[in-house]
């Protein structure tokens, strides 16, 4: 892995911080990007296909956005629900650096940008939504996605989008079957070439053999 990845803690690459204007939430604004992190040169299709085939967010508890890049999701959901706390979480410190920098900019003080080691372990989340880093590879995904999922509140919703063809449909049945008894899981949206996948946290109990709605 070069240390110029956009999931790399540090980048090496220079900085060149950037503004961009981009619709968020429904709103035209402004906001910081710069080399070293996730399409800094503007929203990336697959975000905009999670943000244009999601519902609004809870109006309050706490949110998660997975993977948060320059700030693209959690700004959205911070806009949403400004009452709501937002976590965005990253292991790109330069990536933490920009959600906080835009978030500050919009008036937006209830986005918390952490390292995942930086989220209490007591907080559970009413949603999370993500576009995960698919390129970090299959064994670091699942692990991700196995640390986080279990987090959510009861009778809550995770919303991931991931293209077609770096394995949404493999990634599905992954989950599925991984999160087999307490969830369910299917393929909400398609668009662009991408998958929006649900993973749905039922009762801590549900009915054995009985799928909940």
């Amino acid at each position: 892995m070069g240390s110029d990845h956009y999931f790399s803690a540090s980048p090496a690459s220079p900085e060149n911080l950037r503004r961009i204007r981009v619709t968020l939430a429904g709103r035209d604004v402004e906001v910081t990007t710069a080399g070293g992190v996730f399409s800094p040169d503007h929203v990336d299709s697959g975000t905009e296909v999670l943000l244009s085939n999601t519902p609004p967010p809870p109006p309050g508890g706490n949110l998660l956005d997975l993977g948060a890049g320059w700030g693209p999701i959690a700004l959205s959901l911070a806009l949403d629900a400004p009452h709501a706390t937002v976590w965005a979480v990253d292991v790109n410190e330069r990536a933490l650096d920009l959600v906080r920098r835009n978030a500050e900019a919009l008036g937006l003080h209830n986005v918390n940008a952490v390292l995942p080691d930086d989220v209490p372990d007591d907080v559970a989340f009413r949603s999370i939504r993500s576009n995960p880093p698919i390129r970090v590879g299959k064994n670091e995904l699942h692990g991700l996605l196995e640390r986080w999922i279990p987090r959510l509140d009861e009778r809550a919703d995770a919303w991931l989008v991931v293209q077609r063809n770096l394995g949404s449909d493999s990634l599905q049945r992954w989950l599925a079957a991984t999160f087999e008894r307490g969830y369910s899981v299917h393929r909400a949206a398609t668009g662009r070439g991408f998958r929006v996948i649900k993973v749905r946290r039922h009762g801590a109990t549900p009915t054995a053999g009985i799928e909940l709605p």
